[in-house]
């Protein structure tokens, strides 16, 4: 684990660039996939007042949890709203009434609880080679990347200019790269007028509380899904996002303060929120701080930036998806392209196990559907089986569990190096 300072040892200049990934990664969080909420709340007749309450209730929770957890750690634990439970609800909603699936969210939330309180989760992942652990991130994080240059097709000027900001600032300033394309991409949208902010005014969110009904239909059809999906669509993979990078935290308390979060949020519309995984990614790796002691402050700033759009509801979240999708899917393939170098090379790097985690990789890349779960979960099984058939067995739980022992090396010398 690294090493905990306190907070009197973070200095002014080593708040710059953690304060920016966890913005970039707020930036990428709303502007990316929050447009799932507004559907599948428009899907469920939702009022605006209940829309913005959904709102307020998923940001103040991320917020608060991801503060709490990245201070307790000092490690950088960015929390988020479930992204595929989202897109589940897009179509559940259609047919669940919503005090009913209020009473879903409830169930499902404490199964959390439960499963985090059990310490099952953290010993189910303390089992996962450490090659096919970093090939499943670079599997997941490989269409991100492929997304920052997949917009020259659409936007080439703006895309081109982000990439060769980066590669420029890269030679330059490597440690100012995603800063600088930030800013630099944010000025050049305001000089285009291309971010349309007339009409919006800063409104408090008022959160609304909904009595939550129970019916063993939604039990089977909401609650039962939304556990699954967000288990191995979202913690599994945001875990191994934290180990890859060589942070330790056990995986118990995210699951309990997450659980008991959504538990307490459900009522005023939380579906789940849970560890980030993508957006995780950009906080956690040496772009965020070269000390990895420092990057907890990146959970910090997220937590912050998601209770200022809590408090302000559906207006700053409106800010955010005004950015052009070219500017999001840019900003955020050339944030994780060093998260995505680093994943490759630990995946491949054990001769013996090569096959295997590039297996894992090219699986978990081509993002299988299957049975309503998504490719995060069929990558790994995938991998796991590659694994076990080519090298006779997993390893047993006393061994290294993850990638996070072959990024030792490279932990150890990034804070040297600092």
């Amino acid at each position: 684990m690294s090493s905990v300072p306190s907070p009197s040892t973070v200095r002014w200049n080593d708040l710059t660039h953690p304060v920016v990934a966890g913005l970039i990664s707020v930036i990428v969080n709303y502007g990316g996939t929050f447009i799932l909420v507004f559907q599948a709340a428009k899907v469920a007749g939702l009022s605006p007042e209940l829309t913005a309450s959904w709102v307020w209730s998923i940001s103040i929770g991320v917020g608060v949890t991801g503060i709490i957890l990245s201070w307790m750690s000092r490690e950088p634990i960015i929390t988020a709203w479930s992204t595929p439970a989202a897109a589940f609800l897009v179509t559940a909603l259609a047919t669940t009434p919503y005090a009913e699936a209020v009473g879903a969210y409830l169930i499902s939330a404490a199964a959390f609880v439960v499963l985090g309180l059990s310490g099952w989760f953290e010993r189910v992942i303390r089992l996962i080679p450490p090659g096919v652990a970093a090939g499943l991130l670079a599997g997941i994080l490989l269409q991100f990347g492929i997304g920052a240059f997949g917009g020259m097709s659409i936007d080439p000027l703006l895309a081109g200019l982000l990439i060769l900001a980066y590669v420029v600032f890269k030679r330059c300033s490597a440690r100012y790269a995603v800063v600088g394309i930030l800013v630099l991409g944010l000025a050049f949208l305001l000089m285009q007028d291309r971010v349309d902010l007339s009409g919006l005014s800063l409104k408090l969110a008022t959160p609304v509380f909904t009595m939550p009904a129970f019916s063993l239909n939604a039990l089977l059809s909401v609650a039962l899904p939304l556990f699954l999906i967000t288990l191995t669509g979202q913690y599994m993979p945001g875990m191994l996002v934290l180990r890859n990078d060589g942070f330790k935290t056990s995986a118990n308390p995210i699951v309990t303060v997450t659980g008991l979060g959504s538990l307490l949020m459900a009522p005023f519309g939380s579906h789940a929120f849970n560890i980030a995984a993508i957006t995780a990614a950009i906080a956690t790796g040496r772009e965020a701080h070269e000390d990895p002691s420092k990057r907890w402050i990146a959970g910090i700033a997220a937590g912050v930036c998601y209770i200022l759009v809590g408090v302000f509801g559906v207006t700053l979240a409106a800010v955010f998806m005004a950015f052009p999708a070219t500017f999001i899917t840019t900003l955020a393939g050339l944030a994780l392209l060093g998260t995505i170098g680093g994943s490759l090379a630990t995946a491949l790097a054990d001769v013996r196990t090569r096959e295997a985690s590039l297996i894992t990789f090219l699986a978990a890349a081509a993002n299988i559907s299957l049975l309503g779960i998504g490719g995060a979960f069929w990558g790994l099984v995938i991998g796991l089986i590659a694994y076990a058939v080519l090298n006779g067995t997993l390893p047993r739980r006393g061994r290294p569990a993850t990638a996070a022992s072959a990024a030792q090396p490279a932990i150890k010398r990034e804070g040297a190096n600092a």
